[in-house]
């Protein structure tokens, strides 16, 4: 039997491996490995078994009987250990091992060693708690640091990716008499990907859209970027809504890599002909509302970014529209959810609509939130909200 000398010996030869494993910053799975080591040849400990508290329960190392932990689950009533104790016949098949030692770090349960085999249960429970302790403490902290640099990671991309996405819209909206333009964007995170614009083609002629991009973050706005420069490029060289929408949808499914898609509305208003032309690209029905009529702008085609070339292709002209309102939102808006889970819906909306011609738009939108906030009480919003209005008076 090794004296007390060699125990001392034995014990700090063991604290020497695992700091230096730990200083040397090595993998967690080289630390789970350079620990059974130390235990198994410094400790002289012939029967263990460590289980970890990470998102679940989970044996880290085992050796020294027949049975493989690591696929064994570890039952409840050990959860909450805070004492050490001795194992008995009750334990089932845990009872193989003499001993139940639990690891904590400020009160906070972090492992639990059963142990067999122990020549001086009392000296080498100390010392193998402790060990476990710095080993499992230092584990903890990588996985802290990784986390950290995650998350600042993460802030960065957002940071980048809300400065790509204040570029994407209009800087300045037309409020003249014979045209008004509001819109308002409420983006659910940080990012979203909900896009709108405004774009003057000539002094008789103007564009307006709205898009909904799927995904979020930097890949979203990445995607909604590279969009907003192609549809400005291409209104420079055609103002034919089909030959627009073809060529974005090519541009979406080339950059996209068919996993990105775009639910996409186009209108263009003449004030010479009083004629509005637009394609509805699998986006939600938008709305043109008359004095006394609301007509749904429903035709198009469908999403940009599943098909090249697209399946079909429909654009619609209304004409004689001398004083009319354009409605353009995102689903996040009538997608919007209160606590029985019902969806705000269409109907809501529309019926702010069927009032006539607003005055104010502005008022309008303010109206429409009051409204879906009444609606929803404290249900968080789900998605991004847009809402481009126009007021037209030829």
């Amino acid at each position: 039997m090794p004296n007390s000398l060699d125990i001392r010996d034995l014990e700090l030869n063991a604290l020497l491996e695992i700091t230096q494993a730990i200083n040397n910053n090595l993998a967690e799975a080289d630390l789970y490995k350079i620990y059974r080591f130390t235990v198994l040849a410094d400790l002289k400990v012939k029967q263990l078994a460590l289980y970890v508290k990470d998102d679940h329960w989970e044996c880290k190392v085992h050796f020294g009987t027949q049975t493989d932990w690591s696929d064994t689950f570890l039952p409840q009533e050990y959860w909450e250990a805070r004492d050490g104790r001795c194992m008995t016949e009750e334990d089932g098949e845990f009872s193989v091992f003499d001993e139940l030692i639990p690891v904590l770090h400020k009160d906070r349960l972090l492992a639990i060693i059963f142990v067999g085999g122990q020549e001086n249960k009392t000296s080498d429970s100390t010392f193998l708690r402790a060990l476990t302790n710095i080993i499992i403490v230092a584990i903890e902290n990588k996985k802290l640091a990784k986390r950290q640099l995650q998350q600042e990671a993460y802030r960065k991309e957002l940071e980048i990716a809300k400065r790509v996405q204040n570029f994407l819209f209009p800087k300045e909206l037309p409020q003249t008499h014979r045209l008004k333009i509001e819109a308002v964007y409420l983006p659910h995170q940080d990012v979203g990907g909900d896009y709108y614009d405004y774009l003057t083609i000539d002094n008789d002629r103007f564009l307006v859209c709205v898009a909904d991009v799927s995904g979020k973050g930097v890949p979203a706005a990445l995607l909604m970027s590279n969009f907003q420069a192609s549809l400005r490029t291409l209104v420079r060289k055609t103002q034919d809504p089909k030959e627009i929408v073809s060529e974005l949808n090519h541009v979406i499914t080339d950059s996209g890599n068919a996993e990105n898609f775009i639910t996409f509305f186009l209108g263009i208003y003449d004030f010479n002909d009083k004629s509005f032309e637009y394609v509805n690209c699998g986006h939600n029905p938008l709305y043109l509302v008359k004095k006394d009529e609301i007509i749904e702008l429903n035709d198009g085609t469908t999403i940009l970014g599943m098909f090249d070339p697209l399946p079909f292709l429909n654009t619609v002209k209304l004409e004689g529209l001398d004083e009319f309102m354009f409605f353009g939102y995102t689903d996040g808006l009538t997608e919007t959810f209160n606590k029985k889970d019902e969806q705000y819906g269409e109907e809501r909306l529309v019926e702010f609509f069927e009032k006539g011609l607003p005055k104010d738009i502005n008022q309008l939108h303010t109206e429409i939130f009051k409204s879906l906030d009444k609606f929803r009480e404290d249900t968080p919003y789900r998605d991004d909200i847009t809402m481009l209005s126009c007021l037209v008076k030829n």
